[in-house]
């Protein structure tokens, strides 16, 4: 606390009324003139000031305004022997805190605390509301951050609504094209047929023409699998019977004239000899066509427990890693490819539809190797 006061008793009745009666432990300093009490001030700013109205040289409101206009914050009370009424309120119209009679000490302490609360209180408000601006800032500051991440996920899915709206037209296009060729095949196909038919009457039978149809007919079917995927369909149709497996193997090999293993010729399993046929098939034509010569695929099975598996195997440039789990989505094409990505998908699904599995690893040395594994007949079926 610092005391403006020129009278050394006045001073010590100020200190003894407060001796005990505020809850802060005090440490004053008494200032006799301007001077001093500027230099107070500067040099050891207090919490609190008390001042005498009238001094010698100097008077209670030029005290005050010199402390305002440094410390604003500190409460300034005038603690006088005589003060009028009008002269009282001129200083508490100024912005004194408030003033004490001499002859009424008694009061200081208890408006001593009244005036530190007071500035506490204000200063907790005032720290409140820099904490609310505070938050008020950070608050618009995410809220643009919001606003901008809004707009960019708006232009994000714009974008993908677009890009998802030209996938369907892409995918729209290649099945009204799938569509139209496979419609636009089978009349050759019929005419095909229908041809086979009469030199078969005329010429009689033979081995020669009996392939023609068997080839025929297996395009015709490939026809009708691509209209009907290109449709989002399944393959469809497949008549389950106990069939040799090895007999489809090396037919399929004579076919395309690429060398069969003969050694599970009379290997026996349930199912449709036509669709297997398409199944082997599809995976030599490709496998010629990306190796580029039948010398270089070749058909090969094994029994293994409870299943047979059959080996497509090319010296062709092979399958990358991240294609694989790919290769045999409907419509995918590969890097070699040169069909519709349709030929793998319905292989996949005939496979699946006999209790099979299908899947490609690397060969040996270079190349790729598609392994059709199908369950065996169980004893009792036998």
């Amino acid at each position: 606390m610092l005391h403006l006061e020129d009278s050394e008793l006045d001073h010590e009745l100020v200190v003894m009324h407060l001796d005990g009666e505020l809850p802060w432990p005090l440490q004053v300093r008494r200032v006799e003139d301007e001077a001093a009490f500027l230099e107070a001030l500067n040099t050891d700013p207090p919490h609190l000031i008390l001042s005498d109205y009238a001094l010698p040289s100097y008077d209670g409101l030029s005290a005050y305004r010199a402390a305002s206009a440094r410390l604003p914050e500190v409460p300034f009370i005038i603690v006088t022997g005589a003060l009028g009424e009008e002269v009282a309120v001129d200083t508490l119209r100024q912005g004194v805190t408030d003033y004490i009679l001499k002859q009424r000490l008694d009061r200081l302490a208890p408006t001593i605390r009244r005036a530190v609360a007071e500035v506490e209180a204000r200063a907790s408000r005032e720290r409140a509301e820099q904490e609310v601006l505070s938050l008020n800032r950070d608050l618009q500051a995410r809220l643009i951050e919001v606003e901008r991440l809004r707009n960019t996920a708006e232009r994000q899915s714009q974008r993908l609504e677009v890009q998802a709206k030209q996938l369907e037209e892409a995918l729209n296009m290649q099945k009204t094209f799938l569509a139209e060729t496979s419609h636009e095949l089978r009349t050759p196909l019929t005419a095909l047929h229908g041809y086979l038919r009469r030199a078969e009457r005329e010429a009689g039978g033979s081995q020669t023409l009996l392939d023609a149809q068997r080839v025929a007919e297996n395009m015709t079917r490939l026809v009708n699998d691509l209209l009907q995927l290109s449709r989002g369909e399944l393959v469809q149709g497949i008549e389950m019977h106990f069939m040799n497996l090895g007999k489809v193997i090396a037919q399929v090999g004579r076919d395309y004239g690429v060398r069969a293993d003969q050694s599970n010729t009379d290997t026996e399993i349930v199912g449709d000899p036509v669709r297997l046929s398409q199944v082997f098939m599809n995976l030599v034509t490709n496998a010629i066509r990306v190796s580029g010569s039948p010398e270089l695929v070749h058909l090969e099975s094994s029994l293994r427990p409870g299943e047979v598996e059959v080996r497509v195997v090319d010296r062709g440039p092979g399958v990358p890693d991240p294609i694989k789990p790919r290769i045999f989505d409907k419509f995918f094409r590969g890097k070699e490819a040169g069909s519709a990505g349709l030929g793998l998908t319905i292989a996949q699904q005939v496979v699946t539809s006999h209790g099979g599995t299908i899947d490609v690893i690397d060969t040996p040395g270079g190349g790729a190797t598609f392994r059709v594994r199908l369950p065996l007949p169980d004893e009792e079926d036998e």
